[in-house]
C-alpha cells in the first residue's frame, strides 16, 4: 500500500469568486492527521464493514465550517454542522482541499448551511478512495471547509 501525498494547499486565486458565497469569516486550516492510504477493492469493500472514519470541519480560504463528518458504510452524515452561506453548497468526498481534488472527487448532494444534522446515502461509492469531506460553493467555484478522514 502506498500512503497518498496530499497536503493542505492554500490556494492563491482561491479570494476569486468568494463574493458570490457569502461573507468572509476567519480561515483555519484542517487538523494535522495521518495520510490517508489508497485503497484496494478488497481493502475497500473491508473498509465498508470496519468502524467508522470521523473527522472535524474547518474552515478554508477566509469561510468558517463547523462540525463533525462521519462515514460509514453507505452513509455519510455531518453533525453539530453549521457553514457560511452560500447559494450553491455541495458536499464532496476527495482526496485533498484545493479546487482540482474537488472536481476530482465525488460529488455527493447539496449541502444546508445551517441544517446542524445532515445525513447523505453513499449508494456505490468506494469510499476508501477519499480522505477528505469537503464543502465547496459551485456557483463561486471555492472551497468553504473540510474534515480530514481518520
Amino acid at each position: 500500500m502506498r500512503k497518498a501525498a496530499f497536503a493542505t494547499v492554500l490556494l492563491a486565486t482561491a479570494s476569486l469568486g468568494l463574493a458570490a458565497c457569502g461573507s468572509p469569516a476567519s480561515s483555519s486550516a484542517p487538523s494535522a492527521a495521518p495520510a490517508t492510504t489508497a485503497a484496494s477493492p478488497m481493502m475497500t469493500e473491508s473498509m465498508s464493514h470496519a468502524a467508522s472514519l470521523t473527522g472535524g470541519f474547518a474552515g478554508l480560504n477566509g469561510k468558517k465550517v463547523a462540525g463533525m463528518a462521519t462515514l460509514t458504510s453507505g452513509d455519510l452524515m455531518l453533525s453539530g454542522f453549521s457553514s457560511d452561506m452560500g447559494p450553491d453548497l455541495h458536499v464532496y468526498l476527495t482526496k485533498g482541499t484545493d479546487e482540482a481534488s474537488v472536481m476530482a472527487g465525488k460529488e455527493i448532494a447539496p449541502v444546508k448551511s445551517d441544517a446542524a444534522s445532515q445525513s447523505f446515502m453513499l449508494n456505490g461509492i468506494m469510499t476508501g478512495d477519499y480522505g477528505y469531506v469537503v464543502i465547496h460553493c459551485d456557483k463561486a467555484k471555492a472551497v468553504f471547509g473540510a474534515a480530514k478522514l481518520q
